[in-house]
């Protein structure tokens, strides 16, 4: 039996896994942006059912395992009837988990807006709606922004998991490597250097913004 070497090939089969790690964390971000951001306006709302309906969905999300938001998408469905490719899956499961906790850090977000600004927008007859566009959400993303950030680090890394439905992102990629080369202390340093190389940007990205829009100061 011949054993394959780590080499150029096989770096590149790690930095094309590495797109489909992006391309996965882009899914995430953008679909839980979307349905975090719905359950964040709910969860400041002025109807205590719709606060509650909100504050439900986000402790359940945040009370499972992502693994097992996988394991329902992938396989929970497909005893139902409905198949899908692990890339669906995964994203599907990758966006309910990114959106429980994109809607808890963006409620606390615009809840952290003073309180004297809900009032003099209040004194000018804004509408809700209009108090939200002009004066809390800009205030509000100014808040979040590097909170936000910094959890995109976490999904980054958290798309390992799909791995284990079969979808080759960069730690499956590794694996399948691993396995044909018997080179694991090679392969794994590759995989943990083009993690880092996504991740560590982000972090100093969101310790910049902390610094230069100073989240959490006193209004």
């Amino acid at each position: 039996m011949t054993l394959r070497t780590f080499g150029f090939s096989e770096f590149g089969f790690l930095v094309s896994a590495l797109q489909w790690t992006i391309l996965l964390t882009v899914i995430a971000l953008s679909g839980g942006g979307f349905i975090g951001f719905i359950i964040a306006l709910a969860r400041t709302s002025t109807r205590r059912a719709v606060r509650v309906a909100a504050a439900t969905y986000i402790q359940i999300i945040q009370g499972i395992p992502v693994l097992m938001i996988l394991f329902l998408s992938y396989y929970g469905l497909s005893l139902a009837g409905f198949q899908m490719p692990p890339l669906v899956a995964a994203g599907v499961s990758m966006t309910i988990y990114a959106s429980g906790y994109l809607a808890e850090i963006w409620r606390g977000s615009i809840q952290a807006v003073a309180k004297q600004q809900w009032e003099a927008s209040e004194s000018l007859a804004m509408t809700r709606a209009q108090q939200y566009r002009y004066v809390i959400l800009p205030q509000a993303l100014r808040i979040a922004l590097p909170s936000t950030v910094g959890f995109a680090v976490q999904v980054v890394k958290n798309t390992s998991i799909t791995s284990i439905i079969g979808f080759v992102e960069l730690a499956r990629a590794g694996q399948l490597i691993n396995n044909a080369t018997f080179q694991p202390f090679r392969v794994f340093l590759a995989v943990a250097a083009l993690y880092f190389v996504v991740c560590y940007p982000l972090s100093q990205l969101s310790r910049l913004l902390e610094r230069r829009l100073h989240a959490g100061s006193a209004y």
